[in-house]
Parts: C-alpha cells; structure tokens; sequence
C-alpha cells in the first residue's frame, strides 16, 4: 500500500471508513469458503485444549452418565405399569415413584458436576488464546496492520473467543453426549420392539442428507456474518476516535449512513442463516415426530391385539420422547459447531501470520543464532552456523573459534590466522596479518567497504571492523546504503517509494531530512527500526546491519518520535517511561520533560500521575507532542529519529525545546525530518529528499545558495523564479 508524508484531510478522512471497511473484509476473507474442513479447522484448538483435556474428558464421561440416566424413567415406568399398577400395589407404586426421584436428583447432581468440571478449564483456555493473539498481534510487522482494519482484530479476540468458549463448554461435549444417548436409546428400542424401532429410524437417511445439504450454506453465511461484525466494530470504533473530526465536519449523517448500511447488510446476513436453520429445524423435528406418530398408532394396534404389552408401549413411548431432545438438537449444535470452525479459521488467519523475526540476512539467506549472540549474517543467498546453504556454499561459527567454510572453500580462521570467505561462490581475501573474521563479534571485510564482493559475516555485538583500517567515523553512525523500498502489496509494476537512497550520519551528528510531501521522509525514517523491511540495499548501525540484529536490541538502541504523537490511556510518566529500561525513575523523567519543555505536566490535577485518557485526547496537540518527544529521549539512545517533532509547537515553546533538544543531540546520532528552518538549524547537516532519492547533501546555507528547491521548500522565496526560469527554458 504506497503511502506519503502527508495525512489524508479530515474531510476525506470522514468518508474513509465504508471503503476501508469494504477493503479489510476482502482482506478478513481470504481463505475461501468451500473445501475448507470442519473437523481440521477445529482440531488447530487442540494445543489450547491438550492442558485441560483431563477435566474435559470426565467432564463428557459424566454427561454421558447423566444423559444415559434419564434413559432408565422409562424402564421404571414400564415395571410400575405392569407390576404395581396393573396389580394395584399402592406400596410397589410409591417405590417406583421412589426411584423415580431418586434418578432425577443423580441426573441433575450429574449435570451440575459437569458444568463445574468445565467453567475454569474453559476460562483459561479462552485467557490463554486471547494473550496468544495480543502476544502475536504485537510482534505482527507495522505492515499487516496496515492491511488489516482493528474491529476485525477486535472482533477475533472477542466475538470469536466468546464462540470458541461456548464450543468446548456445550456442542463439543453434548455432540459427543447426544451421539452416545441416541445410540444407547436406540439399542433400548430395538430390545423393547424391533419392529416399533425400525419405524423410528426410518427418518434417519433423509437428515442425515439434508443436514450435509445445508452445512456448507451455513458455513458460508456464518463466515459472512462474522466478517460484517467485524466491519461493524471497525466503524463504531472510528467514529468514536473521530468523533471530534466527525463533529467539526458536521458528518454525523454520513456515519449514521455508513452505520446503518452495514447494519443492514448485517441483518440480512442473520435472516439468511435463520432461513437455513429454519430449513434445518423442520426436517429434523418434523420427521422425528411423524416417526413417533406413526409407532403410537402402530403400538396400540399391537397392544389392542393383544400383541404388546401397555407397560412396553409405555416405556417405548417414554424413550423416544426422552430422545427428542438428542435428536432435534443436532442442528443447533451442528450450527454452532459450523460458526466454531469459523471462528478458529478467522483466530488463526491472524496467528498464522508471520510476525517480526529476530536476525535476518541479506540477499535471501537464514540467521542462525550463536550463543551469546543475536544471530548471525550471510550475504547472497548462503546459510550460517552448519545450516545447509541454498547458494551451495555453507559456513560453520563456532562460538569464540573461527569459521569453516563446507564445500572446498576456506573460511576466516581463528584470531590472527589468514582466510576467506567465500559468498555466493567469490572469495574475498582477508587484510594482511588478519582473518576475513574478526573475533568478539565483528564485521569483517573481504574488500574495501563499497565493493561488489564485500563479504560480511556479523556475529551481532555491535562493533565492527573493516579490512583496511577504516576510521570509526567512516564505518560508524547511521548509514543507508543503496536502499530501496517498495510496500509489500504494492502492484508489481509500481515504482518505489524510495530508490538508490546513499546517506551517511556520522557518529554524533545531526541530519536533517528535508523533502516535499510524499518525497518518502516518513517511510525512511520507519526502515531505521525496522518498522518495515528494506526491498533493497540495507541499513547499518556503527557498521552492523540492523536485519542481523534482534528486533528488541535494535529498538533498545533507536529512539523514534512520529509526527502523529500516540499516547496512552496511562499516567503521564508511564507514557514517557515506556521509552526508558526498566528500573527509570523520577530523575529520568524530571530530565526528558525539562528536554521536551514539558513542565506543563506539574500544573495537571496529580502531576506525572495524572491519567492522559485515551489517544491523550485531553491534552493539546502541541502537549502531546512534547510528551511524544520527551518518551523518545527518556532513554538516552544513540540513536534518535525523530518526524517532524515540533510541529505543533508555537514559536516560542519551539525555541525553547530546541535549546534544551541541542543538548541531547550532542551526544547521540540523529535524524530528523523537518519543514522549518528553525528545525533543520537544529541540524549539522541537511539531505534533501525528492522523488524518493537523496538530491543534495549539505549544510543548510549550503544548500540555500546552491539547491533551488531546498530554497523554495524552506522559504518559498524562490518558487516564482524556478517557474519564470523553467517557462523560458520550455520556450526556447
């Protein structure tokens, strides 16, 4: 999805949620309704359901017990009809009605048993798999959640869950129940009268084809149907977070209208799967019940001719009305069991998706960790650590040893021995008196930094060391070399949001990004911590590619500030702490709120503790932004990005967040995206961004005199004269 600097209007904004609502449920529904397999869907829970599967088994064992129970009335009531009342035996008859009490007290004591033995079982179940799809949801890349709309996130990790609960507590047990009390009531049947008992079965082949029938229509509806829940979730919760932007545009009607369309189409969804079960239920009552009918009458004619017995009527009656329920609850469970399935599809659409890795390599290959070590980096396409290599060329780290290379080729040896490594079938030669891998956790260079055949291998400790001595202010810094990024779901033939980018900011300085609106400054500055992944070239820190660091590290060493400033529904100094280690106190946060200028923090009713609300909804913009800015320094990094950080700011409090930012940009590496040039002077260079590639690299007075569109984009004094000069240029 290629995106720009610049945020939609609100106007457009306002308008934004049917489409995007239209977009997330194309994305929510990617898997496809037919050939999709109940019984495989809901089999993926079993790692959830494996650790309470003790208390679940007894569970149906004793609901099996309970069920099978009620089958004995009719066997008591048939011994009180041909014993006690047919011989008028007043005591034989209050024995009976004896028993009879006796087996309804053990059946609801039974059932009562069961709901106990699953109410917390299923609670943590349910527990664990919403803290999977939040644990997973964390570490799904920036990305996924650009495709994907929140109420269809929020809709799996409730509606769903609550369903998948239900599942395992009622129609996973009572099929199982159901199944073993229709069969034992069967078998009864047959031992009272075969011939009765065959007139009861005969509606069994017809259900059983209707009921295969209408599965996969109901399947198909119910996926629709939880899909528009989600659409639905999505709306409300954006016309909630925009209800100022929805007020202020007076756009109430608009959403109304969005609201209740999708709430329509909702509502004919739910007709269409009542419709089906509406189908469903009078077949499986109907027939049943004809079946009954027709051995009551069946049966009398018998017990007239003197063929059947009252009591055996009796009890056969008794029996098949004591399987009505078994039997006529089956499209009621097999709807549930059908939505179930449903919802573990939609639960692992999400976990399924593959989140943020830890070190990656370049050029296609696999990071294999090394003790003590984040990971390890191949280049082009070949394995480490005894990984086989795709490339054909394999090299084994031993821990604290050198390196061997599989295949014939010499690999960098031991601490002051000579090697090679080779990389996609070319060797690079070590520097003199020094092996092709420096020790400790090293970059090592086969070739000059820049050269084609640079073969690195980075054991993740964050120093580096280059073949040929490079100064630390060469290798170290920030540095983009040769990047390229498309977005993921770009079309393939769209060109890319950012092409050829070369940039270096060396240890201690500040760079400003300058650049128009979608010149790609925003999506640069989300490559540095890896909020999205490089389509080309990479990034390094000091020298060490990010892709061969883990994720946590590398955010521990780089601090971002967006332009949108997020906060959270938490006290102000938990909102700024969040940028800080664990174990941050009142010192560090007395100082990045000196930093940010953000002593307005004192004069809130409980200070720091105050409770910002949602999205910090009630402070300004410009305050928000300052408690944004304070979290990113909090943490001392030595890396620091920041977007365009004082843009809400009035000129007077920006001055002095800028005298007070000065001093934190001493003594860290920084880049910062800026439109003024009060923010840029903050800089000790600048690099101009246009068309998604570096234009010029200088000083700000530098590129004043020299770059017209640095001048015209910092003061628009030169606009009418690039124009003039361009008209004459056309004309001649």
């Amino acid at each position: 999805m290629p995106k720009s600097d610049a945020a939609p209007s609100d106007a457009a904004a306002s308008e934004a949620p049917a489409s995007e609502v239209r977009a997330s449920e194309a994305a929510a529904s990617e898997v496809p309704a037919k050939g999709r397999s109940t019984v495989r869907s809901l089999l993926r829970l079993w790692p959830y359901v494996r650790p309470v599967r003790t208390r679940l088994i007894t569970a149906a064992v004793v609901a099996v017990i309970a069920s099978c129970t009620g089958l004995l009335f009719p066997l008591v009531l048939k011994w009180m009809v041909d014993g006690p009342v047919a011989d008028g035996d007043e005591a034989g008859v209050w024995l009976g009605a004896l028993l009879l009490l006796l087996l309804g007290v053990t059946e609801a004591l039974l059932f009562g048993l069961r709901r106990w033995l699953v109410a917390r079982p299923l609670a943590s179940v349910e527990a664990a798999m919403r803290a999977d799809l939040f644990r997973h949801l964390q570490r799904l890349p920036v990305a996924f959640h650009d495709r994907w709309a929140s109420g269809q996130l929020l809709s799996r990790g409730t509606t769903d869950l609550m369903l998948l609960r239900m599942f395992l507590a009622f129609p996973l047990t009572f099929l199982l129940v159901n199944g073993a009390t229709i069969v034992v009531g069967v078998i009864i049947l047959l031992g009272q009268d075969f011939m009765l008992g065959l007139v009861l079965l005969a509606p069994v082949a017809p259900m059983v084809i209707v009921c295969a029938y209408y599965e996969g229509r109901y399947t198909a509806v119910a996926r629709r149907a939880q899909d528009q829940v989600g659409d639905l979730t999505t709306v409300v919760e954006e016309s909630v977070l925009g209800i100022r932007i929805i007020k202020g545009f007076g756009r109430h009607r608009s959403q109304a209208r969005a609201f209740r369309e999708l709430s329509h189409t909702l509502r004919g969804t739910e007709l269409a799967k009542a419709r089906i079960l509406a189908a469903i239920y009078a077949v499986i009552m109907s027939l049943p019940e004809a079946a009954i009918g027709a051995a009551l009458v069946l049966g009398t004619v018998r017990v007239a001719d003197g063929g059947l017995s009252a009591g055996t009527l009796v009890a056969f009656l008794s029996t098949a009305l004591a399987l009505r329920w078994p039997v006529e609850s089956i499209g009621f469970l097999l709807a549930m069991t059908q939505e179930s399935a449903t919802a573990t599809e939609r639960y692992f659409e999400v976990m399924d998706a593959e989140p943020e890795g830890g070190a990656e390599t370049v050029g296609g290959g696999k990071a294999a960790g090394v003790p003590g070590g984040d990971g390890v980096l191949t280049v082009g396409g070949n394995e480490a650590a005894g990984v086989p290599g795709a490339g054909g060329t394999k090299a084994a780290v031993a821990p604290g040893g050198g390196a061997e290379a599989v295949g014939g080729a010499k690999a960098a040896g031991v601490p002051g021995g000579d090697g090679a490594l080779t990389v996609g079938g070319t060797e690079a030669a070590g520097a003199p008196g020094g092996g092709a891998l420096a020790a400790g956790g090293t970059e090592a260079a086969g070739v000059p930094a820049g050269g084609e055949t640079k073969a690195a291998l980075v054991l993740a400790h964050g120093t580096s060391a280059a073949s040929g001595g490079a100064a630390p202010s060469e290798a170290g810094g920030l540095r983009f070399h040769d990047v390229e990024f498309r977005y993921p779901d770009a079309p393939p033939d769209a060109p890319p949001v950012l092409s050829h980018v070369d940039l270096h900011i060396r240890p201690g300085e500040t760079m400003a990004l300058v650049g128009a609106t979608g010149s790609g400054k925003t999506t640069l500055t989300a490559l540095v911590p890896r909020l999205h992944e490089v389509s080309g070239g990479r990034i390094t820190l000091d020298g060490e590619d990010i892709t061969a660091m883990e994720r946590e590290r590398l955010r521990a060493l780089v601090a971002v500030a967006f332009e949108e400033p997020t906060l959270f529904s938490a006290t102000v100094g938990e909102n700024v702490l969040m940028g800080a280690e664990d174990g941050a106190g009142e010192a560090e946060l007395a100082r990045a709120l000196d930093v940010a200028q953000a002593d307005f923090v004192h004069a809130l009713p409980q200070g720091t503790d105050t409770q910002v609300g949602e999205q910090g909804l009630s402070l300004s913009g410009g305050q928000r932004q300052r408690l944004a800015l304070a979290r990113a320094v909090v943490g001392r990094p030595r890396f620091l990005v920041l977007d365009d950080p004082l843009s809400a700011l009035d000129v007077h409090t920006e001055a002095l967040v800028e005298a007070a930012l000065r001093r934190v940009l001493a003594d860290t590496t920084a880049l910062v995206v800026a439109h003024r040039p009060s923010t840029v002077q903050l800089a000790d260079r600048v690099a101009l961004l246009s068309g998604g590639r570096v234009a010029a690299v200088g000083t700000h007075q530098e590129l004043l005199r020299e770059n017209a569109e640095y001048a015209w984009l910092m003061s628009g004094t030169e606009a009418t004269e690039t124009t003039d000069a361009a008209a004459e240029e056309a004309a001649r």
